[in-house]
């Protein structure tokens, strides 16, 4: 897209940028008749007010054309990285002291945003990283329901390897859980806090296990096709997210490819110290159930379910399942893992929050008795407690459907 294609198809920012080329300041090149001295002389008779006005006048449309300069320079440095010194700047700066007024500089923001998402605003997907950590956990915090270990580990966890310096090893998160208890809620989390244009970033890259690997008979051709694209993400991107969904079908020879890229760096290969790995996975959802329900059955709250507990429990459910791809690829063994992560199963009262969330998100009106209703369409185990959801919240959004007027 051409820098005057761009201009040429906004509202407000466009009209903003327009206005002050027309003051001279962005190089507009409208036809202008005669020679400069010419239309200066001819500007100054046609003035009633005399010189002296038209001096003032002329003073203050040199401080305009400075002021589009300015604005054009800050566009070009947002979105195409040039002329972003110090010298440039105060080359066009009207005065001392001078910065872009705020309406502008919104505007502005708006322009660099929109066009940089049609394409890259750099020749890396760096420019578009964004680390929000204190957003992601706000967020967390407000519609992640029912998980309060999940969002203690995540947080802690990404919050700490990014504030490192210099990390040993990539982060390797692993989520388990039932289905519909949000591993992939907070996968689609993590990836818009830290990026920009979250799971459309040029810096993340998710595999969803039988979609994109479905035959064993082409492992090795899934193998070569794996191996380079995570490593030409890692040479694009200083920091790269990848997101393995269903990661208990992947076959173990796709896992021993990955292994690499989580292990510690050795001198002479890539680095892949900055990169950031989740496996979502439903094993384990069993046995973390099957803890929350003795608790329940105890009387004791979930919140008091301990991390080390639920932890040793996955752990040893992994190793037991010897057709799965943890168990024969040696990640355990071999410490790859930094952090399994429980989800557990979702109550009555989590569906409800989640039922309100998808209203909320629509923009439509609720009451109790709705989210009642539509809690009550879930269905409930185990047979006797009729305890927790057995989808968790994942059909709660298209279940509201039938409570539209």
């Amino acid at each position: 897209m051409g820098r005057g294609t761009l201009l040429s198809c906004l509202g407000p920012a466009c009209c903003l940028l327009l206005l002050l080329a027309d003051s001279g300041g962005l190089g507009s090149r409208g036809k202008q008749r005669g020679p400069p001295e010419e239309r200066q002389n001819a500007a100054t008779e046609a003035a009633p007010w005399g010189r002296a006005r038209y001096e003032a006048v002329k003073k203050q449309l040199g401080t305009v054309g400075a002021l589009s300069k300015q604005y054009w320079q800050y566009l070009a440095c947002k979105v195409w990285q040039e002329g972003c010194g110090k010298e440039e700047e105060e080359k066009t700066s009207p005065g001392p002291g001078w910065s872009l007024p705020l309406v502008g500089q919104d505007y502005l923001e708006i322009l660099s945003t929109w066009y940089c998402s049609f394409g890259k605003c750099c020749e890396t997907g760096d420019c578009r990283i964004i680390n929000n950590v204190t957003g992601l956990e706000l967020d967390l915090h407000k519609q992640l329901h029912g998980q309060h270990l999940a969002k203690e580990v995540v947080i802690q966890a990404v919050r700490g390897f990014l504030q490192s310096p210099q990390p040993q090893k990539a982060l390797v998160l692993s989520f388990h859980g039932w289905s519909g208890t949000g591993k992939n809620f907070v996968a689609r989390m993590v990836a818009a806090h830290l990026y920009r244009d979250g799971l459309r970033s040029e810096c993340v890259r998710v595999f969803i296990a039988l979609f994109h690997f479905p035959h064993h008979n082409y492992v090795d051709s899934y193998k070569v096709q794996l191996e380079k694209q995570i490593s030409e993400t890692m040479q694009l991107c200083k920091q790269s997210l990848f997101i393995f969904d269903e990661a208990e079908k992947l076959h173990f020879g796709l896992l021993d490819v990955i292994k690499p890229f989580m292990a510690r760096s050795n001198k002479g290969r890539q680095d892949n110290r900055r990169s950031i790995f989740l496996f979502l996975s439903n094993i384990g959802g069993s046995a973390i159930n099957e803890v929350a329900l003795d608790f329940w059955r105890a009387g004791r709250a979930r919140e008091e379910i301990p991390m080390e507990l639920l932890e040793q429990q996955l752990r040893l459910e992994m190793l037991q399942l010897a057709e799965n791809g943890y168990a024969r690829s040696h990640l355990l063994e071999e410490n790859l893992v930094d952090f399994f992560v429980p989800f557990l199963p979702l109550e009555y009262h989590h569906v409800k929050l989640c039922a309100r969330d998808a209203f909320l998100a629509r923009g439509l009106p609720y009451t109790e008795a709705t989210l009642d209703e539509v809690a009550r369409m879930m269905v409930f185990v185990p047979k006797e407690e009729k305890l927790f959801s057995a989808q968790g919240c994942k059909s709660v959004s298209q279940r509201i459907n039938y409570f539209l007027p």
